[in-house]
């Protein structure tokens, strides 16, 4: 059985929920998956549920508080048991592309202090190699736009500044994103790029998340696999 988009998100984010056990201080990942999957929370507290919550943008913060969710920070919380996000692209060993709804920042920083990363996504979203079908935002602070342009250019075959109507687009961190497209060879060491991305000034954060997922939920012609990043 084939399943529209909003039909395969639906599924695999409220799949991930059932993940979620009182008590537990809970990331909520930002986009159009990880939507159903705070409205489902939010159903669960609604019928007693406890847990706390640390939303990775302002979006799934004005949801959460919409549908009941408690939220805390993690100025209080520094370890979080669970969190749930989407991802662009995920390669066999469970590593990520991510940020093309702009929140990178925040969701690597919830997910690198979480026990559990559960990635929910449908099965388009698989790949071989990082890079092939998604292209790598890199979050970079605005006064250093035409640094980072220069130092960037030479690691892919192309790039683009991030607009939204005819302006560039804004993180929710005040920051710009640039989009590096590496045609269809991909990424060849996402490893050894994310330290180098890492290391040029003016550069935030980069959408590589590199070990930090432990499983992820991917429908598939209607069917749900759960995936287990490998030891």
């Amino acid at each position: 059985m084939t399943l529209d988009p909003e039909q395969a998100k639906k599924l695999v984010g409220e799949k991930a929920a059932e993940f979620v056990k009182d008590g537990m201080i809970v990331g909520l990942g930002t986009g159009s998956t990880a939507y159903y999957t705070i409205n489902k929370l939010g159903e669960m507290v609604a019928n007693g549920l406890n847990i706390k919550a640390i939303p990775t943008s302002k979006a799934s913060e004005e949801q959460a508080i919409k549908v009941g969710i408690p939220l805390v920070t993690l100025d209080t919380h520094t370890v979080i048991d669970i969190t749930i996000d989407g991802a662009d692209e995920i390669d066999p060993d469970l590593n990520l592309i991510k940020g093309l709804g702009g929140a990178l920042l925040r969701e690597k920083i919830v997910a690198c202090v979480s026990k559990q990363e559960i990635i929910i996504a449908d099965e388009r979203k698989i790949v071989k190699k990082l890079g092939t079908r998604s292209p790598l935002p890199v979050e970079i602070v605005p006064f250093g736009l035409e640094v980072c342009l220069s130092k960037l250019k030479p690691l892919c075959k192309d790039l683009a500044l991030r607009m939204r109507d005819s302006e560039p687009f804004i993180t929710d961190n005040g920051n710009y994103i640039l989009d590096l497209s590496f045609g269809e060879n991909g990424i060849e060491n996402a490893v050894e790029l994310e330290a180098i991305l890492n290391n040029i000034p003016g550069v935030v954060e980069n959408g590589l998340f590199i070990g930090l997922a432990t499983s992820a939920i991917v429908e598939s012609e209607g069917e749900l696999k759960i995936l287990k990043r490998p030891n």
